[in-house]
């Protein structure tokens, strides 16, 4: 819980589109130090420019969250910079789809090195600083919020890939606030899971690293990116509501933050038939048309 973001330090990775973005505006609104962190060079110079007008201090690194040497190269910087950070924000993301077997070991590579790993590294090499600094102050507070997403508590098909990376985060994230609940009462955890909310996470495949560039897409590929871009693109709650709410969550101590919470009954099916051990129950269940639409054009 942080009740005063003043003067306070910010880290966020994905700074230079979506909710990272979205988040940094609003930390400088209310006069946070920002670390702006992105693997884009141009967005996260467009993102410097806009945020020093506001006269907050700005330490800024192009990294690739992917990289275990780039992340503690980060981490020593915003530490002789401005020291520990009260708020770590680890959201970067990229996203992929496409029926689970046809995907290559190198989008396996991309997708869990950014989503998990990237979160893995962000949450091993800044809990320790943090720690450390509430050791040293009893009115020091932090958290940390890591982007999982609806897909981390579902599992909708022709998303295979990006739904085991988002799971990955859930429990990463449930199970860093429960070990910080052992040691501290000073620092706290929360996830983030949108739904369709319009980002550009759709157009991932822009910072895909050469070294893992396969080729052409396949049919369930292309198609799951044409419904998944059209989902998000016509998503009716913004970037910037979902970062009120990341605040919001920071300022409560509140866990799960949702951007769709509608989208929860779903979840419940979910849950409620892994509770009384039956199958996995329809995922179109609400929505039959989206479903029968899927199926006719992997089958046509």
């Amino acid at each position: 819980m942080i009740d005063n973001f003043a003067g306070k330090t910010a880290v966020l990775t994905g700074a230079g589109s979506g909710f990272g973005l979205e988040c940094a505006r609003i930390a400088a609104q209310r006069g946070m130090n920002l670390v702006l962190v992105d693997v884009q060079q141009d967005a996260l110079d467009r993102a410097v420019a806009e945020l020093s007008a506001s006269g907050v201090a700005i330490l800024a690194r192009r990294v690739d969250v992917s990289k275990g040497d780039q992340m503690e190269a980060l981490a020593q910087a915003v530490q002789e910079r401005f020291g520990a950070p009260h708020f770590v924000f680890n959201n970067a993301g990229v996203a992929i789809a496409g029926l689970l077997w046809e995907h290559s070991v190198r989008d396996w590579e991309w997708v869990m090195g950014v989503n998990v790993w990237g979160v893995i590294h962000g949450v091993r090499l800044f809990t320790p600083m943090m720690l450390a600094a509430a050791e040293a102050d009893p009115s020091w507070r932090g958290h940390i919020v890591n982007t999982a997403s609806m897909a981390g508590l579902l599992t909708p098909p022709n998303m295979g890939v990006y739904n085991v990376s988002k799971h990955a985060v859930v429990s990463l994230t449930e199970s860093l606030y429960q070990d910080l609940k052992l040691v501290t009462d000073q620092l706290s955890a929360s996830v983030l899971c949108p739904y369709f909310v319009p980002t550009a996470i759709n157009q991932s495949e822009r910072n895909r690293p050469a070294d893992l560039v396969v080729g052409k897409p396949t049919k369930s590929q292309l198609i799951g990116h044409a419904m998944s871009d059209k989902a998000i693109s016509s998503g009716k709650v913004t970037a910037a509501e979902v970062a009120a709410r990341v605040f919001e969550a920071v300022a409560n101590d509140q866990f799960y933050v949702y951007s769709h919470p509608k989208a929860l009954g779903n979840a419940r099916s979910r849950f409620d038939a892994i509770v009384a051990g039956q199958n996995p129950p329809d995922p179109f269940a609400e929505r039959p048309e989206v479903g029968a639409q899927l199926r006719q054009a992997l089958r046509g």
